[in-house]
């Protein structure tokens, strides 16, 4: 896996699985605005399988016996219903403190959470605990067509990003389904936004904010770049009101966001709809007309 901590091997190997994705019943349609001449990508839900569709909405998939197990494993006291209180509690004592200093959308690192319930400075124990639990509740696969999809964005020399909701042990997912890090998949650093290292969550258009001086040393628009993602909340809206050409991503009933009832969704219609990551190649460089 080169170069991950052996503690993170084994969780991996104890708790991610294959997984499939449920379709959604939506057929594909649309096409790019104009050519696509860079490509943002959100991760849960989109290019990985995510039985909550979002890092930040844990799906509780675990059983209660082996919460409780985690929890006798790592000497935590009390009941799993209790367990997932208390972090709940945690990051929505850490939101609103953010929200305080005028963060409207905050968002936290999930080891310092763990750090205060178990009341430790050991960090790397920490996160250790965090990627556990996570791997437990919120379990994650690559999306079919994944690592074609990275193939062909190398082939074609097109700046990939990634613009998410995520934690610490997100690259690392890469790392294990892959083989590799981000950066060596072909995602650039300057055009990767993860909500920890920013301390927003979408959709704060800040990350994608973050990832326009990648752009323009480029020579690139926001309207020459395609953002990809599942949630018309939190990726197709903010892409939208920021000028880039927006793919939904509808591939898997568990994670697709219509946010129907959200009144800005329902005035934003995607570019793109998409049902399968082997829909995006076609559009790429030299390759801008289907077959």
């Amino acid at each position: 896996m080169g170069g991950a901590h052996p503690v993170n091997e084994r969780l991996f190997r104890r708790h991610l699985h294959p997984m499939a994705p449920q379709p959604t019943g939506l057929p594909a349609s649309g096409k790019p605005r104009g050519p696509i001449r860079a490509l943002l990508c959100d991760v849960y839900g989109t290019l990985f399988i995510s039985n909550s569709g979002d890092i930040d909405a844990p799906a509780e998939a675990a059983p209660e016996a082996a919460v409780a197990a985690f929890m006798a494993a790592q000497g935590i006291r009390g009941e799993p219903r209790e367990l997932r209180g208390r972090l709940r509690a945690a990051i929505l004592e850490r939101h609103a403190q953010r929200r305080a200093e005028g963060i409207a959308h905050p968002e936290i690192r999930i080891e310092e959470i763990w750090m205060s319930l178990l009341k430790t400075r050991d960090r790397d124990r920490a996160r250790n605990i965090a990627l556990a639990y996570e791997l437990m509740v919120n379990p994650v696969y690559p999306m079919p067509g994944l690592a074609d999809l990275l193939r062909a964005c190398r082939a074609a020399a097109l700046p990939l990003g990634i613009v998410s909701n995520a934690q610490f042990f997100t690259p690392l997912l890469f790392r294990w389904f892959l083989g590799a890090s981000p950066e060596a998949l072909g995602f650039a650093p300057d055009l990767t936004a993860y909500s920890f290292r920013l301390g927003a969550a979408k959709p704060s258009p800040l990350l994608l904010e973050s990832c326009l001086a990648g752009l323009q040393h480029r020579g690139l628009r926001p309207a020459d770049a395609l953002v990809l993602g599942n949630d018309m909340l939190n990726d197709i809206l903010p892409a939208h009101r920021a000028g880039f050409q927006t793919a939904l991503f509808a591939g898997d009933r568990r994670s697709l966001r219509l946010r129907a009832d959200h009144p800005d969704c329902r005035r934003v219609t995607p570019d793109m709809v998409v049902t399968a990551l082997d829909q995006i190649p076609p559009w790429l460089p030299d390759r801008q007309r289907r077959p």
